[in-house]
């Protein structure tokens, strides 16, 4: 199976583990897309990491801002904090204004410091939040990542995609995991569609630690320029 492989949560605090978990995957620096979360306290040698990682090939997406919600105001919130999401979806705590600024001033930090955002932004928590199709379309960015699929605001076509998960902290979200990575396993073979694997920094030493490696035995991880979706801007084939 064609997989596209992210890691979410690029940031100073998660340095150390995001370095080993790049080491333990082995793969090549294009077929690991690193979601960056600008917003966090970014030190001299943080930068000069991932600027290090850049140039190694690794493509380098928008996460948020902060990856850190307001307390929820809403019972949508509440409910999507309390099962999935817990205090991270920082885009449920904002309107369509907000939400825009956000995104924005996220591409805009990339460019601050000397780095080249791919095309591709991922909401914390895949949640998107209250704005716009229209709004989205004037983003710098042009693909939208949510849980369903990837959102391209260019061309206004979403793409439904399978996504498997690892970060299982509690037995019960082990379980949910399972049931719907299995789920989406059986999705992506039959539709011959790219598996989306979302990691997060600290998967290894979580509950479903022992599933990573071999699920990603099982697939083909693709980079910047294989169908039928490019991993390093995230461009869909003509």
């Amino acid at each position: 199976m064609p997989a596209l492989v992210s890691i979410h949560d690029v940031m100073p605090e998660t340095r150390d583990a995001v370095q080993a978990m790049l080491d333990t995957l082995s793969l090549p620096a294009e077929q690991v897309i690193l979601l960056v979360v600008p917003g966090r306290d970014w030190q001299r040698a943080d930068l000069h990491w991932l600027q290090d990682l850049q140039r190694q090939g690794h493509p380098l997406a928008g996460h948020g801002w902060q990856h850190r919600c307001q307390p929820p105001a809403t019972l949508y919130h509440r409910l999507h904090s309390r099962f999935l999401s817990r205090n991270v979806a920082e885009h449920l705590s904002f309107s369509a204004g907000g939400i825009a600024r956000l995104i924005r001033d996220c591409h805009q930090w990339f460019v601050d410091q000397g780095l080249t955002p791919s095309a591709l932004y991922v909401p914390p928590a895949w949640a998107m939040g209250a704005i716009s199709k229209e709004a989205l379309s004037g983003m710098p960015f042009r693909y939208f990542e949510t849980l369903g699929g990837i959102y391209d605001a260019r061309e206004d076509r979403f793409d439904a995609l399978p996504l498997v998960g690892f970060e299982a902290d509690t037995g019960w979200r082990a379980l949910v995991l399972r049931l719907f990575n299995g789920w989406n396993l059986m999705r992506a073979r039959r539709s011959g569609q790219p598996l989306r694997v979302g990691l997060h920094p600290h998967d290894f030493s979580l509950k479903l630690a022992g599933d990573i490696l071999s699920l990603l035995a099982q697939v083909q991880p693709l980079s910047a320029g294989q169908q039928p979706v490019i991993a390093g801007n995230i461009v869909q084939s003509r």
